[in-house]
């Protein structure tokens, strides 16, 4: 595992803080290779935001697909 691809604190906090609808925002438009996809710190995402419900209908339909 790379160094980049750690759960550092400030990555978890980051995580912890975020909404449901910040979260799928992030899981459908964040860059390939984004720190909070990869390695532990992506694990953490995907657990966080599954445990929120995950990408839902509304929510997708909510966020669309245009990048904000």
């Amino acid at each position: 595992m790379e160094p980049n691809d750690e759960l550092t604190q400030e990555i978890k906090d980051r995580i912890d803080a975020m909404s449901r609808e910040e979260m799928a925002r992030c899981h459908r438009f964040d860059p390939c290779g984004s720190p909070l996809h990869r390695g532990r710190a992506g694990q953490y995402f995907q657990l966080a935001f599954n445990r929120m419900g995950g990408m839902s209908p509304a929510i997708s339909k909510k966020i669309g697909w245009e990048k904000p």
